[in-house]
C-alpha cells in the first residue's frame, strides 16, 4: 500500500486516524500496531509472521541481555545483531550472491548452480536497522528496554516510517513510544497534517512527473541517446529520487506527528551542498548518522590513523551502497561517494574553498548526477555506457518530445532543489517545520494542508504511474 494510492489515503488513512483520535491513551497503541500490522500484511502477507516472529524473539533476548553483564551480555548482543543481520543477507542477498557463484561457476566450466529465488520482504532495510539500534541502544544503556511487546512490536512496525524510513532510532522516541499525551494537540494534528499534504504534493506533482519521462529514457539502449537526453534523463532521475524520497519522509513525519511522535528529519536541502561531505549531512540524514554511530564509531572513527580513517569511509559508504540494493551498480555508487569523501579530506575541501560557495555547489551536483546515473542504472555497463552518451558531444537524435508539463515541474524542482542558496530560507523552512507555532501560522498551514490535499487528490485516482523508489529497499 503506497500512501499516494486512493485505498490509502481515503479509506486506511481516514478510518485509522478517526478511530485513533477517539480512542483513550491506552487503547492507541495497541490500536496503531493492529493498522501497521494490516498495513504491512496487504503488500508483504507472505512475511508478516516471519517479521513478527523476530520481533517477539528479539524483545525477549533484549529484555534477558538487560539483565546480564559481562560476557553473557555481549553474547546476547552478538545473538540480537546475528539474527537481524542475518534475515537481512537472507532474504536480500542470497539471490545476489548465488547468481554470482552461478555467474563464476559457468565462465569456469562447470555447470549451472540452479536455486529457488527468494522474495524480498518490503522495508526490510530499514526496519532491520531500527531493530539493531533498539539492541545496541539498550546494551550501551543509552535508554532502558520497553517493557512491553507491543509496544516494541508498535516501534518497528509504525506504518507512516514502516516502509521507507526515516530511519528512527530507539531513544529518540522511546519515551513517546510508552506516553505521548503531551503531544496529543491540535497545533500538532493540523501542522501534521501541512506536513504530510506538502510530502503528498511533492511526489505525485514532482516526482511522479520527471520520474515518467526518466524511466522512459534509461530503459533506452544508451548507444541511441544523444547527449542532451541524457542529461534530462539524469537530471529528471536527480530531482525524481530526491522529490519522491523526501516526499515520503515529509509524509511520514507529518503522520508521526498527528499521531503524537516527534520523527527525526531527513532531509536538509541536499543539492546546495559544497562538497560530498556535506552532501550525506545533508541527504538521508537518519541513514546517515546511523551508519556514523553504529559503524564508523566502533570502526575506530576519526580516532585512529589517517590512513586507517579513509579505510573506515570507504567500509561504511560500500556498505551504505550494498544496503540500498543487491546489486554490483549500487556497490559502485557506494565506492564512488566513499572515493570522494576521502577526497575532501585529501584537497577537495581546500580546493572548494578557494574557488567559493556556488563554484563548490555545482562540481558538488555534477559529481552527485554521475553517482545517481550508477544508483538508477540497472547493470554497470548500462551506466558506463550511459555516462559516455552524456559526454558524447552528439546532438543529432533527439529522441524525445518533452511536453510542457514535463518542463514546467523539471523548472520547478530545479528552484526548489537550489533555493536554499538564497539567504533566510533555511532558517524560515525551520521555523514552517517547527513543532512550536503560532496560532494564526497552525491555522493557514491547516489550511494549506487541505487545498494541497484537494489538488493532489485527481492525479492520484488519474494516474496509474505511482512508484516509491525505496521501497524496494
Amino acid at each position: 500500500m503506497v500512501f499516494s494510492q486512493s485505498i490509502f489515503l481515503f479509506i486506511f488513512l481516514s478510518v485509522f486516524l478517526i478511530t485513533y483520535f477517539l480512542l483513550p491513551h491506552k487503547l492507541k497503541n495497541v490500536f496503531a500496531l493492529i493498522a501497521s500490522i494490516g498495513f504491512y500484511a496487504w503488500g508483504a502477507s507472505t512475511f508478516i509472521f516471519i517479521v513478527l516472529g523476530s520481533i517477539v524473539i528479539d524483545f525477549y533476548i533484549v529484555q534477558v541481555m538487560n539483565k546480564k553483564e559481562g560476557k553473557s551480555k555481549r553474547l546476547l548482543l552478538f545473538a540480537s545483531l546475528l539474527i537481524n543481520v542475518g534475515l537481512l543477507m537472507y532474504f536480500k542477498y542470497y539471490n545476489f550472491f548465488l547468481e554470482n557463484i552461478d555467474s563464476l561457476s559457468q565462465s569456469w566450466g562447470l555447470g549451472r548452480i540452479y536455486w529457488l529465488k527468494v522474495a524480498l520482504p518490503i522495508g526490510i532495510s530499514f526496519f532491520t536497522f531500527q531493530k539493531i539500534t533498539y539492541t545496541v541502544d539498550v546494551f550501551r544503556k543509552v535508554h532502558k528496554p520497553l517493557k512491553y511487546v507491543w509496544d516494541y512490536a508498535l516501534y518497528i512496525l509504525m506504518f507512516p516510517q514502516l516502509i521507507a524510513g526515516p530511519i528512527v532510532r530507539f531513544n529518540e522516541i522511546a519515551d513517546e513510544i510508552v506516553d505521548r499525551r503531551k503531544n496529543d494537540t491540535l497545533d500538532n494534528k493540523l501542522t501534521g497534517f501541512f506536513r504530510f499534504s506538502l510530502g503528498l504534493a511533492k511526489k505525485v506533482f514532482i516526482a511522479n512527473t520527471l520520474g515518467r519521462e526518466a524511466d522512459i529514457i534509461f530503459a533506452t539502449d544508451a548507444a541511441n541517446l544523444d547527449a542532451t537526453t541524457a542529461w534530462i534523463g539524469v537530471l529528471a532521475y536527480a530531482f525524481q529520487i530526491f522529490f519522491d524520497f523526501s516526499g515520503y519522509s515529509d509524509m511520514a513525519i507529518g503522520l508521526g506527528r498527528m499521531m503524537g511522535f516527534t520523527f527525526p528529519e531527513n532531509f536538509n536541502n541536499p543539492y546546495v551542498s559544497q562538497s560530498i561531505s556535506e552532501f550525506w549531512r545533508r541527504w538521508h540524514m537518519t541513514l546517515g548518522k546511523w551508519m556514523k554511530d553504529y559503524l564508523y564509531i566502533p570502526l575506530g572513527g576519526n580516532k585512529v590513523s589517517a590512513k586507517r580513517m579513509y579505510i573506515n569511509l570507504w567500509i561504511v559508504f560500500i556498505i551504505s551502497g550494498f544496503w540500498h540494493g543487491a546489486a554490483w551498480n549500487f556497490i559502485v555508487w557506494g565506492a564512488f561517494h566513499g572515493f570522494f569523501l576521502v577526497a575532501d579530506r585529501l584537497f577537495l575541501l581546500k580546493f572548494y574553498k578557494a574557488i567559493g560557495k556556488y563554484p563548490s555547489i555545482l562540481i558538488t551536483f555534477f559529481i552527485t548526477l554521475i553517482g545517481w546515473v550508477y544508483f538508477k542504472a540497472e547493470t554497470v555497463d548500462y551506466a558506463h555506457d550511459y555516462i559516455s552518451a552524456m559526454f558524447s558531444f552528439k546532438f543529432s537524435n533527439f529522441l524525445y518530445l518533452f511536453d510542457n508539463k514535463f518542463f514546467t515541474f523539471l523548472i520547478i524542482a530545479l528552484i526548489f532543489s537550489f533555493w536554499a542558496v538564497i539567504p533566510g530560507i533555511e532558517k524560515w523552512q525551520d521555523k514552517i517545520f517547527a513543532v512550536e507555532q503560532k496560532s494564526k501560522t497552525v491555522v493557514l498551514l491547516g489550511f494549506l494542508g487541505i487545498i494541497l490535499l484537494i489538488i493532489t487528490a485527481a492525479p492520484i485516482v488519474s494516474s496509474g504511474f505511482n512508484p516509491f523508489i525505496y521501497f524496494r529497499f
